[in-house]
């Protein structure tokens, strides 16, 4: 495995707080990590979440210690909205997005890709987040939130992947509504997805599985 793509049921999820994770446990593990985030929005000064990942990343990758948020950006937009809404200009190039997804790919054992919203958010008129996924044949882990309603976007986000036939795990998230998440939710996964697990239980046992 080259390339595990995080994304989520859609944005404020916890899409950069799981990839944080992923970035300790696996240098923790030995592996070489690094990170792109293909498009992020909502950029004024400098990218928040590359920022972060970033930060994160030169920790444990000498090969990222000189970059900048914007080295490991393919595109940043002002407007915080979906990258079709946000591109007013239209400069988007998609296979520039994959250059840089190669570029980043040499200098790491596993890079950690992390989506922008969710699965269906459009990139361009007809190219949407999972599109690229597809292309870029990666591993996806799906993390899902788990406040009152999550079941609905968890089984749509779920038939997405399976509908695009990505290779793909999920987890919880459970930073939101926690104590109702017991009653309301859990009951249904764990009657329907017994092995179901959370960001918090379980990641150091899904990094095993992955090859």
């Amino acid at each position: 495995m080259s390339s595990l793509f995080i994304t989520a049921t859609g944005t404020n999820v916890g899409k950069t707080h799981t990839t944080l994770q992923l970035i300790e446990t696996l240098a923790a593990k030995g592996h070489s990590v690094g990170v792109f985030k293909p498009i992020e929005t909502g950029v004024t000064h400098s990218a928040p979440d590359a920022t972060i990942l970033l930060e994160a990343c030169r920790k444990v990758n000498r090969n990222f210690e000189t970059f900048t948020a914007q080295d490991i950006t393919a595109y940043t937009f002002e407007l915080p909205a979906a990258p079709f809404c946000a591109d007013v200009d239209k400069t988007v190039n998609l296979q520039h997005i994959m250059d840089k997804h190669e570029e980043l790919s040499k200098l790491c054992d596993i890079l950690l890709v992390e989506g922008a919203g969710g699965l269906m958010v459009p990139i361009t008129k007809e190219y949407m987040m999972i599109n690229l996924i597809k292309e870029l044949n990666a591993k996806t882990l799906l993390v899902t939130p788990s406040r009152l309603g999550c079941i609905n976007d968890t089984l749509l986000s779920i038939l997405a992947l399976k509908t695009f036939d990505i290779d793909f795990d999920w987890c919880v998230n459970l930073y939101e509504d926690k104590e109702n998440f017991a009653q309301v939710t859990k009951p249904y996964y764990d009657a329907v997805f017994p092995e179901w697990w959370s960001t918090d239980e379980g990641l150091d046992i899904y990094l095993r599985s992955l090859r």
